[in-house]
């Protein structure tokens, strides 16, 4: 495999090795080896630590003193604590688009991605779902413009990415109530009603909670 800019070379190793994790093709607790990852990806050592780095800032790894670095396991406890940090998140967000959109135009970016996840949900495309549903946050950082908020979600959304996918890949028919739900968000954001999309974005966030403990429990 080769990398090319414009990402890092440590970003783009640690994209693929994310990538990996949130699909499940790592397992939780395996030991990543860096001289494994070296020679598949005919990187630098060095590459791949800082990698492994930026990948234990976002919570798919763990880096121990003398076992290295392990895919970290989720746990109930650890999925609970997540979703009730992003569903603040996700409120922020809702509300600053909801207090920053003027004219009808400036809604364009959010019903793309409603028909992207609808096309996905057609054709029970799971990892382009999970993506399109993170496309959301990422439309609505311009009208927040607070960049410790943005830090923040795209530290936490590989994790969060990684849960929904073991839920998802279990219950795709969950997909139509997650496209429901973004539905009435839409409709709370243009009228600017500020506790509906509290109500919503919290529903979205205790039902995907409760899919991903599903998830862990069957598995």
């Amino acid at each position: 495999m080769t990398f090319k800019a414009p990402d890092s070379l440590a970003e783009q190793i640690a994209h693929h090795l994310a990538e990996r994790i949130i699909r499940g093709e790592m397992k939780p607790g395996e030991r990543i080896q860096e001289q494994k990852v070296t020679q598949a990806l005919n990187v630098s050592r060095g590459s791949v630590r800082e990698a492994l780095l930026i990948l234990e800032r976002r919570h798919l790894v763990a880096i121990l003193a003398r076992r290295g670095a392990h895919v970290t396991v989720l746990t109930e406890h650890k999925v609970r604590s997540l979703c009730a940090l992003m569903s603040e998140l996700y409120i922020l967000l809702g509300n600053a688009v909801a207090d920053g959109w003027k004219e009808q135009a400036d809604m364009t970016p959010f019903v793309a991605i409603q028909q992207r996840l609808q096309d996905a949900f057609a054709r029970q495309d799971i990892r382009t779902f999970v993506d399109e549903s993170f496309s959301v946050m990422r439309a609505a950082y311009p009208f927040a413009n607070n960049p410790y908020l943005q830090e923040t979600v795209e530290n936490l959304q590989p994790a969060m990415s990684r849960a929904y996918f073991l839920a998802l890949e279990q219950r795709k028919a969950e997909m139509g109530e997650f496209l429901d739900l973004f539905q009435r968000l839409l409709t709370a954001v243009l009228a600017r009603d500020l506790p509906q999309i509290r109500l919503v974005l919290t529903a979205y966030a205790q039902r995907s909670c409760d899919l991903v403990v599903s998830a862990l429990t069957a598995a």
